[in-house]
């Protein structure tokens, strides 16, 4: 079926019964994007999936798609066959001190990946908020928090607690407006650099850029920094057991040519145990992610 985009938006251009013709390569696009629930077939018109594409959207997905389509991510993604051959992540084959050295050295593209973990974060931090008890943990710390949007909830959230966000220098300099005196904030480095002692240390999606050796290397760091008994709380998408399509399958995919991956809680488990950790329950969130929640052993 031809596609056809019908303009809705300014009363003064065409009455927006009048359709106009797509170019053949927009019509193609659209018509692909169709097939997955985004935009619909006959006209472009928004879908609850393509709603999530604008800025102003609430649970906007859209620095999160600009993200995997930087420069860096697609060549990665085009030396795929070599990861899958060798096991090795293929950025690291393909750009110069791998994603995070990329990230690093383009400041435009280390901003949109910000965005897009930030964009990532707001359509989690809802439900974690909404299923954890934070109440009785004095000191939260959350290591790799980037811009600090699920710590700064998780504080505002809970009226005892202060919080810690932990993340590379130039990540948490962009933070600094979310600084006060129940959230401070440092920049460091998790696999150099001492962390910041706490009741509690979240992870979110931190560990899943990993492979097991580097996962256990930040773990470990975590406990050595830990209070007796601290909490450790892993915030992922976790791998099902079936092998039907899904996100985290797709993203494990992904992963695979940064050095990462995704793992089912069986996996999450035996890796906390190499780290001094005992899993004690995962809770869904209802919002795509699991909070895996462990004990300093």
């Amino acid at each position: 079926m031809p596609m056809r985009l019908v303009k809705r938006h300014n009363p003064q251009h065409r009455s927006p019964r009048q359709p106009r013709r797509m170019p053949a390569r927009s019509t193609a696009c659209s018509g692909c994007s169709a097939l997955y629930g985004i935009f619909e077939y006959g006209a472009v018109a928004h879908t609850a999936a393509s709603r999530m594409l604008r800025q102003d959207h609430p649970q906007s997905m859209r620095s999160l798609v600009r993200m995997f389509g930087l420069p860096g991510f697609w060549t990665a993604v085009g030396e795929l066959g070599s990861a899958i051959r060798t096991g090795e992540p293929s950025a690291n084959r393909a750009l110069p001190g791998g994603i995070w050295g990329y990230l690093t050295e383009n400041p435009e593209a280390s901003r949109i990946f910000g965005e897009a973990m930030t964009a990532k974060a707001h359509g989690h931090i809802a439900g974690i908020v909404q299923v954890y008890d934070f109440s009785g943990l004095n000191v939260i710390a959350d290591i790799g928090g980037g811009r600090g949007h699920l710590i700064q909830a998780i504080v505002s959230a809970t009226p005892t607690a202060a919080g810690v966000l932990f993340d590379q220098p130039h990540v948490v300099k962009e933070a600094a407006a979310v600084a006060s005196d129940r959230l401070h904030v440092i920049g460091g480095d998790f696999f150099n650099d001492p962390l910041p002692v706490a009741d509690a240390y979240i992870l979110m999606e931190v560990i899943h850029d990993w492979d097991d050796s580097a996962s256990q290397k930040i773990l470990r760091a975590v406990r050595r920094a830990a209070r007796p008994h601290a909490k450790l709380l892993l915030i992922e998408a976790l791998l099902p057991n079936e092998s039907a399509p899904n996100w985290p399958t797709t993203l494990d995919i992904v992963m695979l040519t940064i050095g990462g991956r995704q793992r089912t809680l069986r996996e999450y488990s035996e890796l906390l145990r190499e780290s001094a950790f005992v899993m004690t329950r995962d809770i869904d969130t209802h919002s795509g992610i699991s909070i895996i929640e462990a004990t300093a052993n």
